[in-house]
C-alpha cells in the first residue's frame, strides 16, 4: 500500500486535545464493550484488546477498572454505536465512529463539524466502500518475508505485509485480528506490536495542497476531536509533510 501505516493513521491518544478526553473516550468504549460482551477480559477478547490498547496509550488503571465496574452494575448509561460518513475539506473521504447515549445530539454535533468547514456529510455507505475494514499490526523489524511465512504456516489469512523504513506492517481481514495477535504472542514474541487494531484503511488517497483546504481540514479534525461522542476518525487525506 506504499507508505507506513502509522504515518497516515489518526491515533486517538495523540490527536486528543487533553489527556482527560482520551481517558473519557477509552472509559466509554471499555464500558460499552464490557457491558455487551462481559466484564471478564479472558472471556471477552474485544475487551482484552481494548484494555491492552488503553494501557499502551497510558490510560491509568483506575480509569479502566471504573469503566468495567460500571458495566457490571445495574442501570447506568446505554451507549450505542453510530457511524457517519462524508466528504471533508479538499474532497477527502471521512468515516467517523461514535459511541452515544443521545443520537440526536451526536448527529447535530458531527453535522456542525462538516458544515463549518465547507464539508458534506453523507448517508451510510457514501464513502465506506472506498475503505477496507482491516486488522493492522505494525512493529519494528527488517525480515518481512519471515513474518509472512510464520503467519502463513499458522494458516492466518493475510492481505499484505509491508516493509518500509524499518517498520513491518501486516494487513489482514478484520475477522483475523485475534488469531494473528495470538500468533505474534506465541510464535513471534520478539516483536513488540506498536499498532494492533481493527481499522478502516483507504483504498486511494486524496492529495490536499490548497492552503484553505489544509486549514479547514485541521479545523475539521479539531472540531471532531472536541465532540465527546467521537471515538475514531478515519480519512484518506494526503497532506504535505510538516516542516520542523
Amino acid at each position: 500500500m506504499g507508505r507506513a501505516f502509522q504515518n497516515r493513521k489518526l491515533s486517538m491518544a495523540k490527536t486528543a486535545a487533553h489527556k482527560t478526553k482520551v481517558y473519557s473516550k477509552y472509559g466509554k468504549a471499555i464500558y460499552a464493550v464490557a457491558k455487551s460482551g462481559g466484564a471478564d477480559p479472558d472471556g471477552n477478547l474485544a475487551l482484552r484488546s481494548l484494555i491492552d490498547k488503553a494501557k499502551k496509550d497510558q490510560v491509568p488503571g483506575h480509569v479502566i477498572d471504573k469503566a468495567i465496574d460500571k458495566a457490571t452494575g445495574a442501570g447506568g448509561e446505554d451507549y450505542t454505536e453510530a457511524r457517519y460518513e462524508g466528504f471533508g475539506p479538499g474532497n477527502c473521504m471521512v468515516i467517523i465512529d461514535c459511541l452515544t447515549d443521545n443520537g440526536n445530539r451526536t448527529i447535530k454535533d458531527v453535522r456542525q463539524c462538516f458544515t463549518k468547514t465547507n464539508s458534506k456529510i453523507g448517508s451510510t455507505g457514501t464513502v465506506s466502500h472506498m475503505f477496507n475494514h482491516q486488522a493492522v499490526f505494525s512493529f519494528k523489524g527488517e525480515d518481512d518475508e519471515a513474518v509472512l511465512e510464520t503467519l502463513m504456516m499458522a494458516e492466518a489469512d493475510v492481505t499484505d505485509v509491508e516493509l518500509e523504513d524499518g517498520i513491518i506492517t501486516v494487513y489482514a481481514p478484520h475477522t483475523e485480528f485475534f488469531k494473528i495477535k495470538t500468533i505474534f504472542a506465541d510464535e513471534m514474541p520478539e516483536y513488540e506490536l506498536e499498532v494492533e487494531e481493527i481499522t478502516w484503511v483507504p483504498q486511494t488517497y486524496t492529495e490536499i495542497t490548497n492552503e484553505d483546504d489544509i486549514a479547514n481540514f485541521e479545523k475539521f479534525m479539531m472540531m471532531l476531536e472536541d465532540c465527546d461522542d467521537v471515538q475514531n476518525i478515519y480519512h484518506n487525506a494526503d497532506l504535505p509533510a510538516q516542516e520542523d
